[in-house]
């Protein structure tokens, strides 16, 4: 049987690449983003039975409406990824930033919630599915010039933590992907250097077999993964000396 997947953040980036993926492997996909055009040509594009809803992740009654939908036509589905996120180079002294700073959290944190929000009880009542969370390794500790998106990422990798636990028992399982850099418009804008970055197809190829293989908590690539553990242990003093010069995020328009 075909699995049934709901997806925000699908018109672009890493979004786009899960649809294609999950596309070939004849999902039955639920598709969300703002960009009503660009889900009406991926729907298009794939070869395979597809519902659109284009809307904002911050709007929790978008979602509720989609999530209904969704489950009238394709039944409670078995994966709901939580993809769509924001970054913005940020710096907390300088006024305009607030409203930057205020946009990325409710992205990318109360969008997740208001993600899985509706789908909750529906899967505990079938006693299945699971919850997935599309962290990054910019949450495992702060950078200069991104305390938004640093802030957001971590605070998103805790609530995952604790949905985990509190679904503990029920059927639903709950998975955090913590990738590092990709290939996708959002790190196109940066100038520094940017370590194991991945091709956004091959990045969805392996956060697609982390979740197949019921990953509580994965970081992709496993390179990554021993960075994040070498950023956890550095003691301030050294991890302030070395990160005060690292490259910034471009300040601007949310991407």
């Amino acid at each position: 049987m075909a699995l049934t997947i709901f997806l925000t953040g699908a018109s672009s980036g890493l979004g786009l690449a899960l649809a294609r993926r999950y596309a070939m492997s004849g999902a039955v996909l639920g598709l969300a983003a703002r960009r009503g055009e660009k889900l009406e040509e991926l729907a298009a594009e794939l070869s395979a039975t597809c519902f659109i809803y284009p809307l904002d992740v911050t709007e929790a009654e978008a979602l509720a409406a989609a999530a209904e939908d969704f489950i009238a036509r394709a039944g409670v589905p078995d994966i709901v990824i939580a993809n769509a996120g924001i970054s913005i180079g940020t710096l907390t002294e300088d006024r305009n930033d607030l409203t930057s700073f205020a946009a990325v959290m409710a992205v990318n944190v109360q969008g997740m919630v208001n993600t899985f929000h509706p789908f909750i009880a529906q899967m505990r009542q079938a006693r299945r599915g699971r919850l997935v969370g599309i962290g990054s390794v910019a949450g495992v500790r702060g950078l200069p010039g991104a305390g938004a998106y640093c802030a957001s990422k971590a605070a998103a990798s805790v609530y995952l933590e604790s949905l985990r636990v509190e679904l503990q028992g029920s059927g639903v399982k709950v998975s955090t992907i913590i990738p590092g850099y990709i290939e996708t418009p959002m790190t196109a804008v940066n100038k520094y250097p940017m370590p194991f970055i991945l091709p956004v197809d091959q990045a969805a190829r392996l956060i697609i077999r982390r979740i197949e293989r019921g990953a509580s908590y994965a970081v992709v690539p496993w390179q990554m993964a021993i960075v994040a553990r070498l950023l956890h242990l550095l003691p301030n003093f050294l991890f302030d000396r070395v990160f005060a010069r690292a490259g910034r995020k471009p300040r601007g328009l949310p991407l």
